[in-house]
Order: structure tokens, then sequence, then C-alpha cells
């Protein structure tokens, strides 16, 4: 009789079956029990290569938990609904649940995670590309589809990443099309004509954000010290459930099959019609009769930097007092109707500006300057940083007041301008090669002051005794 083989070592033998089998003591489940792991191969020098191979797993710390591990899809719904909601912003978030379920789940969602090959990726990232996907729009999917991942490697529920062998596509960078300053003149002229012109003079002449601006409230306004605090901005959220059953709450709203060609239901729709719910679709939360967390709402800015507190321009501080006076005469015509949110630029009945149709002005107000189309982070943030640079200002005090975190943004944000580049040649030029001393006028003229005393010198004096010779 053999001998019997130590606790927690591995074994390997020839079944009846015709198979080698190798068994590999990991530790414990969470029961309690021995969590033994079962390898099989056709030969005997295979199955050893397998049992090395997961013992060595299991010494380096790297061999994943035990049990069947769940789909991408099923992996997905816990990373977004347990995890990442802890620490990303609602807007990012939001955006994160739209990838998943647009892009994810189709792609690569029936894949178990620990199965998940590179090759699945990329022929996902090649579909998107060819359904006329923008990179960038690839990119933030890989991103997302990488950290998930990332997360699910570091609790040993797979051995790798593999979103980290594969290169997403490469990514253009938006080039940036701000104002020139005669343009920015022509649109805050346009401005003018309206009762929002102090929200333009704020967002052109200080590179606020959209969602900065609209949320700048009165009590975050120091005209005495002239600063601005933007400790909040307004977004747009999105709608979420308040009831038990979500799916059945929008059940009058479903609908599983496309529309037809030449649709009349949803031809006012900008971005046509929407898709085929799923069968378990619970995105209708904005019928919900107890919906909660969304639409127009204050929020804190994405980092700590951006709530560094903006110099005010002292011309903008009377502007700004008679913006106050004229809101509170408007407060006084409400009445009762008025909506108290302290936001420095309001609707006649107090509530804050919507985003949407701020969108809409900024066009509108583009086509009465006669400036062509481009997008709003051009004519505030991108503008506001290019002109500070046409003034001299240096890219560190640029970068405090758009309060970025990092200079090389702030240098994406500020784009050069031909006529600076021209002036910057000609002094180079004038550096390196001087321009030609002026023609001597002649023995008639009588020389003056200047004249004689820069012609006093060695090397004029040697230049007289050449020509003399």
């Amino acid at each position: 009789m053999s001998p019997r083989k130590p606790n927690n070592e591995s074994s390997i033998y020839f079944g009846s079956d015709g198979w080698w089998h190798g068994r590999v003591t990991m530790g414990v489940k969470n029961d309690g029990s021995p969590d033994r792991r079962h390898r099989r191969a056709k030969t005997e020098p295979e199955i050893k290569r397998k049992v090395k191979e997961l013992e060595r797993q299991r010494d380096e710390g790297r061999a994943t938990k035990a049990g069947r591990a769940p789909t991408v899809a099923k992996w997905m719904e816990t990373y977004l609904t347990d995890i990442a909601s802890l620490k990303l912003k609602p807007r990012s978030l939001d955006d994160y649940w739209s990838k998943t379920r647009n892009d994810i789940i189709p792609g690569v969602g029936q894949h178990r995670i620990d199965k998940l090959q590179p090759e699945h990726l990329e022929r996902m990232y090649r579909a998107m590309l060819d359904a006329g996907h923008a990179p960038s729009h690839v990119v933030k999917v890989h991103r997302i589809l990488s950290r998930a991942l990332k997360i699910a490697h570091r609790r040993r529920m797979v051995s790798e990443n593999v979103a980290t062998l594969v290169d997403p596509p490469s990514v253009d960078e938006t080039e940036a099309n701000p104002f020139t300053q005669e343009e920015s003149k022509a649109f805050l002229e346009a401005a003018a004509k309206r009762p929002t012109f102090m929200r333009w003079i704020v967002g052109v002449g200080m590179g606020f954000r959209q969602g900065e601006t609209l949320g700048l409230r009165w009590p975050y306004v120091d005209l005495e010290a002239e600063l601005f605090h933007p400790k909040w901005q307004l977004q747009r959220l999105t709608w979420r459930h308040g009831c038990d059953d979500p799916h059945a709450c929008g059940e009058r709203l479903h609908h599983f099959e496309p529309c037809p060609p030449n649709c009349t239901t949803h031809k006012n729709y900008k971005r046509g019609c929407p898709k085929p719910c799923t069968k378990t679709c619970t995105k209708h939360a904005s019928a919900c009769p107890d919906r909660k967390e969304g639409g127009l709402t204050f929020t804190r800015p994405k980092t700590k930097k951006s709530q560094n507190p903006v110099p005010i321009p002292p011309v903008f501080i009377p502007f700004l007092r008679d913006h106050k006076a004229q809101q509170e005469a408007m407060r006084a015509a409400a009445g009762e109707l008025w909506q108290e949110h302290h936001v420095v630029f309001s609707r006649p009945d107090g509530r804050p500006l919507d985003p949407r149709q701020d969108y809409e002005e900024f066009k509108e107000l583009l086509a009465e300057a006669g400036i062509d189309d481009r997008r709003l982070y051009d004519g505030s943030r991108h503008t506001a940083g290019t002109i500070l640079n046409e003034l001299g200002v240096d890219m560190p005090t640029i970068m405090e007041i758009l309060r970025h975190t990092q200079i090389s943004q702030t240098r994406r944000y500020v784009k050069g301008r031909s006529h600076l580049s021209k002036d910057a040649m000609r002094r180079m030029g004038e550096f390196f090669v001087p321009a030609p001393p002026a023609p001597d006028p002649g023995p008639d003229c009588g020389p003056t002051e200047t004249r004689t005393e820069t012609l006093d010198t060695r090397a004029a004096r040697s230049l007289r005794r050449r020509r003399i010779r």
C-alpha cells in the first residue's frame, strides 16, 4: 500500500475515463470546507504542467476565488450599483450606465469575466467603429470596462485584466475654435440687447463653465472683495425610480418593437425615434410618481480646484450691482410666484436658467453676431484662456484663473494666433540677422548729435580708414 500523502499536497492520478486528473488544495471556502481545484488532461506531462501552474498561482496569491465567475453583464451591474456609485458623480455614473447598456452588454455581456479574451474586446471595438461611433466614444467604453475588470482582478475573480492587453483606437484631440477679440466684442454687443447679458459677460469674460455660471448664487459672490466662489454648479440629472417595481412602473411607456419608417409619433424628437425597450426595461423613471434625484439640481464641482475663488474684473462690479438691483425689482413684481433659489442668473419667477434654453440662446447670439457655428466651450473657456494669453498673461496664472489641476490641460485650452506667431518670428529673425544700417546722408547733411555719437566708435573709425585706402 502506498503511503498517505501529506495534507494540502496536490494529487495526480489516471482515471477510469481515460483522462489524467489533478487536484490542488487552494485553501478553504467561505463555509470552511477545503477548496480543492480540479484539472484534467490527456497526457501525464500536460496534467503536471497544469497542476504546477495552479500551484504557482496559489503561492503567488493570484489564484481566483472558488465558484463560478459571473458574466460581464452581471458583473457590470454589480460594479455600477454597489462600487462605482459610491465614488462617481451622478452625471458620470449616468454616462457609465448608458455605455454599459448600449455598448458593453450587447457586445460582450454574455461572456464570463474569467473567459473574456482580448479578441472579444477588439471585435467589439471594431463593430462600434463600423457602426459610426467616434473613436473617443470607443475609448470611453474601453476605460469603463477596464476599470470594472481591474476591480474584479483585485478581488481575485479573474487572473488577469484582459482590457490591459488591448490597445483602444487612437483619438484625435478636438481642435479648439475660440472667439477672436473682435468676435468676442461682437458677441457681447449682441448679448447686451438681452436680459441675460451679465450671464454672457461672466461666461465669455471669465471663462466659467455653463454649469458653474448658471449655478452661481449670491451668497458666494463677494462684491466687496471682488471674488466669485464657484462652490456649486447646476446640472440636469437623470430621474431615478422611487418605487419597488421599476419595470411595472413604466409599463404604459414600454415599446418593444422598432418604430415604422416615417414615424409620426416621434417626428419632433431631435434625436429621432427612441430605441426599443429591453424586456427588463426600467428607464422610464421620469414618469414614476415617486421619482427622485433628478431634474435641475445643484451639485458640487468635480474637483476641489474648481471651487477656488476667481477674481472679478473691477469694471464688472457696477454691472453686477445693477443686475442685482434689477433682480430685486423682478422679485417684487413676481410677488408670491417668486421661487427663491438665490441664483445670480434667474428666470422671471426666480428659478435657475434652463441649460438647454441657455445653449439655444448661445446659438442665436452666434447668428446675430455673424459668427460661424461653434461649441459653447469654445465661446467661453477656450476664448477666455486664449485672450488672456494674447494679453501677455503667463500660463501658470491662466491655469489658476481657469482652475485647472495641470498646466498641460491649460495649454490645450489656449490656442495660438497667427499674428502673434508672425510677430514672434519677426523678432526672432531680427535677433539673428540685425536690420541693415541706415544709408549715409552725405556731407551736405549736418551730422546730428546721435549720429556723431554712434559713429565715434572703434568699428566706425576702422570703416572710415578702409574707405580712405
